[in-house]
């Protein structure tokens, strides 16, 4: 925790705050991340009985005082009505988890919306919530048809326009049009792919492609093609610092650099010469050179770890699980 976060937290110690999908990856890191700040946390799972999902929550500094785990889906209407009522805030993190089959209009987009609407329609209904901090991506960003000139960084004014990443684009899209109807305070941080130690026992899909990369199989990086890069504990730290700034507007971009899949492997390569990470990568796809411009959020006092710090902390997390 910065000692700006843990200054301007100061007022805020005494909020109770819900955190949506609290078993994924980034939405764990930060309630360890508001826990430790002294928040009040009520997270939402679809299972609070498995405690295979929700044993690592319960691990955590403070949560057997202030942890609360209740039963909420995206995709069932008003199931989030009880969950946000009597919360200051939301953080809303969660994703539809869906299997694409066959129409990616009914599979994907329409529950991501759908997803989102259902959460901010509920923060909406109860008096309570101040504020909303939604999670979205980079991907919301960088997936342009028109790419600016490579020496202007993409920022929080563009949006992405091909189909790649055309559910979060619209998702987010749809959130903002309901906070503009219904004058909901929403901010969103847009992370690029997050690296650092995984507290879920399940890994994600980032981590599971950081430890194939580790192991020896970079196509999963490599299909990324060039990509921004953040550490785990900067993300959660990004939403405490959007909740906590009164003067917090909008979008913030949250990467601490940006490298293409090759670069990438030879910097962790070098790093670990011990570790089977392929130099030399195939297939490729060839997206743009791009930069993102995160300096809105580094003005709230955010410092980005370095990518190093990244793989120093995800190496070490993997050896100690004995996964590599």
């Amino acid at each position: 925790m910065t000692d700006q976060a843990a200054a301007a937290g100061k007022s805020k110690k005494k909020d109770l705050v819900c955190v949506t999908g609290a078993t994924g990856f980034v939405a764990s890191w930060l309630i360890k991340c508001l826990l430790a700040d002294g928040y009040t946390v009520r997270g939402t799972v679809r299972d609070p009985g498995n405690e295979q999902k929700t044993g690592h929550l319960w691990a955590l500094p403070g949560a057997k005082e202030r942890l609360e785990l209740v039963k909420a889906d995206l995709l069932t209407a008003g199931s989030y009505d009880e969950a946000v009522s009597g919360c200051d805030g939301v953080f809303h993190t969660a994703t539809a988890v869906v299997l694409i089959e066959s129409d990616p209009q009914s599979e994907m987009i329409d529950p991501a919306v759908f997803g989102t609407l259902n959460v901010l329609r509920s923060c909406k209904k109860s008096r309570s919530v101040k504020r909303v901090v939604m999670t979205s991506s980079s991907a919301a960003v960088r997936f342009n048809s028109i790419f600016p000139s490579a020496a202007i960084p993409l920022d929080e004014t563009v949006w992405s326009s091909i189909w790649y990443a055309v559910a979060k684009t619209l998702a987010e899209k749809e959130a903002w049009q309901f906070a503009s109807d219904h004058q909901l305070d929403l901010i969103v941080v847009l992370p690029s792919f997050v690296v650092g130690p995984s507290l879920p026992a399940d890994n994600s899909k980032t981590v599971n492609d950081v430890l194939h990369l580790l192991k020896g199989d970079g196509s999963l990086i490599g299909m990324l093609g060039r990509m921004g890069y953040v550490h785990i504990d900067d993300v959660a730290r990004a939403h405490l610092l959007v909740y906590q700034e009164p003067s917090a507007r909008g979008r913030y971009l949250c990467s601490a650099t940006e490298l293409e899949p090759e670069q990438l492997c030879r910097l962790v390569a070098a790093r670990y010469p011990h570790l089977p990470i392929p130099t030399r990568l195939e297939n490729v796809p060839p997206v743009p050179y791009y930069t993102l411009n995160s300096s809105k959020l580094e003005k709230l006092g955010l410092k980005f770890k370095p990518v190093e710090t990244m793989f120093d902390d995800c190496i070490a997390w993997f050896r100690n699980k004995h996964m590599l």
